[in-house]
């Protein structure tokens, strides 16, 4: 019995020794938790019961306990290495079998894939092209390639323009087109426009003869007259369908407006206009708006351009066409005449020492009396003609950069301008960009912006901002071959949507201040950005995996999953520095790293062995006492033994 005693002791000390041995073997593996022997005495059982003189029969050993504490964390010159601080495991998908691990050594494989120094993958959640993480657990791949450009879209300006700026003012004239022909609704295809010669005197004295085109558009004509230096002209088409003249007795009416045919419907006459005014303005008419004016429906071309209605319809069925003219001419359109147009109307705005002469004919201009005003004369070139610029780099979609100038020009508080009103020009790469088309270049564009009594943007008065005109080019000015503008007239339109297929963006003024204080860029920022090369990964705390380029921009890849469990003693090791989960540990709790009860992470470090090496070599010297004792116990009980044969 003795012996068996000292042997169960031998056995307890043995296994004591392995444990303290393979903790002390591991006291410099990264992730490693150590273990330690737990025993128990062992004793005789019998149906009875133990008696009180019963000795025992020895020691067992009753578990083998890994301690899960926390290891001190060690910093590394690898930004993927990562060290968990507090609850949890990284999740390792080793073949299509789930692992947890505390070593967090990890780097790229050459599939792009995030592993550890086995090849076990990493899990996380996984990112979409945009960089949005998902809750999608899946492999970690790690992108290497360029980042292809994105064009700019969208440019965001936290200004803050200076209210006590003064007026920057050269004073000019307007004219209103008022000639015989202007507005007159007619019947037939053409405006009736005759051609009417206008000597232009500028400001140096020169004279210029423009002569207009027969049955040109307004819009055509105000082309002709702003390629003058001194001279801006604008058109706008206007025309009604009237209620007294409406009658859609078959309920079949068609009207058709520049090209595009409408069949109003509706329980009564102004029902039925008010869905054809809707009907307009949803169409792909381009430039069209049409409005309820009192009973009657007003139509609107914003850039000249002549309004053509046509007629179809049972025979008692008609509608009238009235013009903007001075008469308000009409034209009744029904079986007997069913086409009308109506032309457009043109302001010329003359700097200061420009003049018109009416050299023949009124039927264009009759009158040549300006309306004075006061205007800014913006000049980029000229310092002197503008309050404020900024500029900021933006991209088309090659990734090519170009330069965006922003000029922004006090204005005066007159009858046509609201207090606190102010103009901005934009420029890009030093050349104008705008909508519509003069000829065959970009017009200047002119942005209104009004700011309200507290400073901020008066969004419902100021301009909205789209460039739709600007052909990316080269340094020569030729185009480069990105993408090319969507003028409004075809189409061009915000929001600009995303992924682009023009090289038309936006302006945002929705947070431009106008204070009593200097000048100031606080932010002005786009979306865009050339190509980038890899140059860098980053893991913050939240395991948020960012690939940095070149270029300065960054991009999230994923976020690194822990997992935790109930029991983490209950989870087996099985080598290479992991665990795989059991019955005791229970199921595994997997979510981002600082949230619930998980840790955090921190990038370029590592969590050492929580073994203590002093203490185990204490515990070393112990187990060796342990297991000479046990063995002295073996030599005294067989020298009583062999007392005992000698007898």
């Amino acid at each position: 019995m003795t012996f068996n005693v000292a042997l169960s002791g031998l056995r307890a000390s043995s296994t004591d020794l392995e444990v303290t041995g393979n903790n002390i073997a591991n006291a410099s593996t990264v992730g490693f938790k150590r273990s330690r022997a737990e025993f128990a005495d062992a004793y005789s059982n019998s149906f009875f019961g133990g008696g009180v003189t019963d000795v025992g029969d020895g020691v067992s050993v009753q578990n083998i306990r890994q301690i899960h504490s926390q290891g001190n964390v060690s910093f590394t010159d690898s930004g993927l290495d990562l060290a968990i601080t507090g609850n949890g495991y990284f999740v390792l998908n080793d073949s299509g079998e789930v692992k947890y691990s505390r070593a967090g050594q990890f780097g790229v494989d050459r599939e792009g894939f995030l592993v550890n120094s086995t090849g076990m993958r990493v899990q996380g959640f996984q990112a979409d092209e945009e960089g949005t993480v998902s809750g999608v657990l899946g492999d970690l791949e790690v992108e290497t390639n360029d980042l292809a450009p994105r064009q700019t879209t969208d440019v965001e300006t936290l200004l803050n323009l200076d209210s006590s700026e003064a007026v920057l003012a050269d004073s000019g004239s307007t004219i209103d087109s008022d000639g015989t022909t202007i507005g007159t609704a007619l019947a037939g295809a053409n405006n009736g426009y005759t051609p009417q010669t206008i000597d232009v005197t500028l400001a140096d004295g020169t004279v210029n003869s423009i002569t207009t085109v027969a049955d040109a558009t307004a819009g055509a004509t105000a082309a002709q007259f702003s390629l003058l230096n001194g001279v801006d002209a604008t058109a706008r088409t206007s025309a009604s369908i009237l209620s007294a003249g409406y009658n859609n007795t078959s309920g079949t009416m068609n009207i058709t407006v520049n090209g595009i045919t409408f069949q109003p419907s509706g329980a009564n006459t102004q029902e039925e206009l008010a869905d054809l005014g809707a009907q307009i303005n949803e169409s792909a008419l381009v430039g069209i708006t049409a409005v309820l004016n009192g009973n009657d429906l007003e139509i609107i071309q914003d850039q000249g351009a002549d309004l053509q209605f046509a007629f179809a319809g049972g025979g008692t069925d008609t509608f009238t066409v009235q013009g903007a003219d001075l008469g308000a001419s009409t034209q009744a359109l029904a079986t007997a005449n069913t086409s009308a147009v109506v032309g457009g109307s043109v302001q010329f705005i003359l700097d200061d020492n420009v003049s018109f002469a009416n050299n023949a004919g009124t039927s264009i201009v009759a009158t040549f009396v300006g309306q004075p005003f006061t205007n800014n004369a913006f000049d980029p070139a000229d310092a002197g003609t503008y309050n404020h610029a900024t500029s900021t780099t933006i991209y088309d979609s090659l990734g090519n950069s170009h330069i965006l100038s922003l000029y922004f020009v006090k204005q005066e508080a007159n009858a046509s301008t609201q207090p606190n009103s102010w103009q901005m020009h934009v420029q890009i790469d030093g050349q104008d960009v705008g909508d519509p088309l003069i000829g065959n270049t970009a017009s200047r564009a002119t942005f209104n912006i009004v700011f309200n009594d507290d400073g901020s943007v008066n969004e419902l008065v100021t301009d909205d901002v789209l460039i739709s005109n600007w052909v990316p080019s080269d340094a020569d000015g030729n185009p480069n071959g990105a993408a090319a503008p969507i003028n409004v007239i075809n189409g061009g339109s915000l929001p600009v949507e995303f992924p682009p297929t023009s090289s038309n963006f936006e302006i945002d003024l929705a947070t431009l201040t106008q204070y009593g204080s200097p000048f100031a860029v606080n932010d002005l920022s786009q979306n865009g950005f050339t190509t980038g090369r890899l140059v860098g990964l980053d893991v913050d705390s939240s395991g948020i995996i960012l690939s940095r380029f070149s270029n300065g921009e960054s991009l999230t890849l994923g976020q690194v999953a822990l997992a935790n469990f109930r029991d983490k003693e209950g989870l087996a090791p099985i080598g290479d520095s992991v665990w795989v989960e059991t019955f005791s540990s229970g199921d595994a709790v997997i979510g981002a790293p600082g949230t619930a009860s998980l840790g955090v992470l921190t990038a370029s470090a590592v969590e050492s062995s929580n073994v203590d090496l002093s203490q185990e070599l204490v515990n070393l010297i112990v187990a060796q006492r342990n297991y000479q004792a046990n063995s002295k116990t073996i030599e005294t009980a067989d020298t009583i033994q062999q007392t005992i044969l000698n007898i």
